[in-house]
């Protein structure tokens, strides 16, 4: 993130501009351009490209800006994130919280918020799975289709306004074509599932992926017996689960309730 920091403070001192003054020529704010040398976020793709276009830069700032997400990412994370963005399928499920690919950034700040991670960490995560959106169920060519499947508990636990607006992002989801979300309501019960949140990525040429995730970090899981355990835990919360507008029935449901 240095190498960032300090290219765009340089170009700016070497053309005479304040922060307010770049970001109005790139039509950001000037906060967002400290933030960005302040090492708070990480700039989207168009925000770098129109930086490197402002300083004549070619595409320093650009490839700045990719380094930074690179080292943004903790190491135990990047070998899924590769396989996350090359998978032609995402199967998620998720007991008790949104999926990560489909949080809104007040969400999870409040999952990070908690007390276990610190101000600057929390951003940090909330700046990582804003890429990993971006990079899968985001980007505008061929991205993965996405199966979600979450226990009731995620769509009642949290402040109301956090929730509601998390909510109503998972129903505006819905609509798109390549998000299915079903909902598994309590009345079904401990099962398989019950166990734990884990993800299931088919990769090009019909390769399998899985990652399960846990209060310090997450793995990849690989081996084939454990990949057909979590299919299975798959298939038995598919079953348990209403159906697709059923399930956004009751997402809307659960907005009301927190009125």
């Amino acid at each position: 993130m240095n190498d960032l920091r300090e290219i765009l403070r340089e170009q700016r001192a070497k053309h005479r501009m304040s922060q307010e003054k770049c970001g109005a020529a790139i039509k950001v704010s000037g906060s967002l351009i400290a933030q960005i040398e302040t090492g708070r976020i990480i700039p989207q793709d168009d925000t770098a490209q129109a930086l490197d276009d402002l300083f004549g830069t070619e595409d320093e700032i650009q490839r700045a800006t990719e380094a930074a997400r690179d080292d943004a990412r903790p190491p135990w994370l990047r070998p899924w994130t590769d396989h996350e963005q090359q998978a032609t399928l995402l199967r998620t499920w998720e007991p008790n919280l949104i999926p990560g690919l489909l949080q809104t950034e007040a969400y999870t700040r409040l999952v990070c918020g908690g007390g276990r991670l610190s101000k600057r960490a929390t951003e940090n995560t909330v700046q990582v799975r804003r890429d990993r959106q971006a990079a899968t169920i985001g980007r505008a060519d061929e991205p993965p289709m996405l199966s979600a499947i979450i226990g009731e508990t995620a769509l009642r636990c949290g402040p109301g306004e956090v929730l509601k607006e998390q909510l109503r992002h998972l129903v505006e989801a819905t609509h798109l074509s390549h998000v299915q979300l079903l909902v598994v309501p309590w009345a079904a019960g401990v099962h398989a599932g019950s166990q734990g949140a884990f993800v299931l990525a088919t990769l090009p040429g019909r390769g399998r992926v899985g990652y399960v995730d846990d209060q310090l970090r997450g793995r990849l899981v690989t081996d084939p017996k454990d990949l057909d355990g979590l299919e299975l835990s798959w298939e038995i919360a598919t079953g348990l689960a209403l159906p697709v507008h059923q399930s956004r029935d009751f997402i809307e449901k659960a907005i009301k309730d927190h009125d």
